[in-house]
């Protein structure tokens, strides 16, 4: 019925997106162009490129994810996995960089941690015509929240919570135990409502405003998840899974 699929989180996102494995150059370059038009071009948190592709020396050892229109093909968002360096395994996370001061190494200890099984969740972005509602045109917020829009340009409320699930789900199929992430207060706060076990590792900071650094167990956060979310994890593990086993066939 379709008041029964209107109550499926997961039945309504499989209608309008597809999660995406981007294991391939061309997919990557869709992902840093999606970036420079929100970072470079929207926020002006990055300078401007001439290839319009906003790239840093982490994507390199990174896994990345986007999000496409089932309808319209169009890329509307992204998110990546900060791995770490095989070759320096020493070498800091993004949020080790910028948070030095602050991480509570009782919780998070950068030098004893199994860094093999860590990995950052970061840059998410999503296109201003999918994270826009009516009276937000100004707001500076990359990660709004968003209605279901119109039938010639169907919009998810949750486009940011599927890029989010897709790296956990991520994380936890290759075998990650630790995430850590650097968010606003409220979206860490959000989390953890949601069932994620997010924890404050450390001092709130001042990096495009007041951010806080946080981690969650990777297997802790897929187990616990409210009911009412299993059906969206399922959809988009389910979609990620399938990018996996489409890289790796021969």
């Amino acid at each position: 019925m379709l008041w029964l699929d209107r109550l499926n989180p997961g039945t309504e996102f499989r209608k309008y997106f597809e999660v995406v494995v981007a294991d391939s150059e061309a997919l990557r370059n869709e992902v840093y162009r999606i970036r420079h038009k929100v970072y470079c071009e929207e926020l002006g948190f990055e300078a401007r490129r001439g290839d319009e592709l906003e790239r840093d020396d982490y994507d390199e050892h990174s896994r990345h994810l986007l999000l496409r229109s089932v309808k319209s093909g169009v890329w509307v968002g992204c998110i990546r996995l900060v791995l770490c360096r095989h070759d320096r395994p020493t070498h800091p996370f993004p949020l080790e960089r910028t948070c030095a001061s602050t991480i509570d190494r009782r919780l998070y200890d950068p030098e004893t941690v199994r860094r093999h099984r860590v990995a950052e969740v970061s840059r998410l972005a999503v296109i201003r015509a999918y994270r826009r509602r009516k009276g937000e045109e100004s707001s500076k917020d990359a990660t709004a929240q968003i209605d279901f829009g119109t039938a010639e340009r169907p919009r998810f409320p949750h486009i940011q919570l599927g890029l989010y699930l897709g790296a956990i789900a991520l994380a936890h199929q290759i075998g990650m135990e630790t995430l850590i992430l650097l968010t606003e207060p409220r979206l860490a706060g959000h989390f953890k409502k949601l069932g994620f076990p997010v924890r404050q590792m450390g001092g709130p900071i001042d990096h495009r405003g007041t951010r806080v650094p946080s981690m969650a167990n990777v297997t802790e956060t897929v187990t616990g998840l409210r009911f009412f979310l299993r059906p969206l994890y399922r959809v988009v593990a389910g979609q990620v899974r399938s990018g996996l086993e489409v890289e790796a066939e021969p």
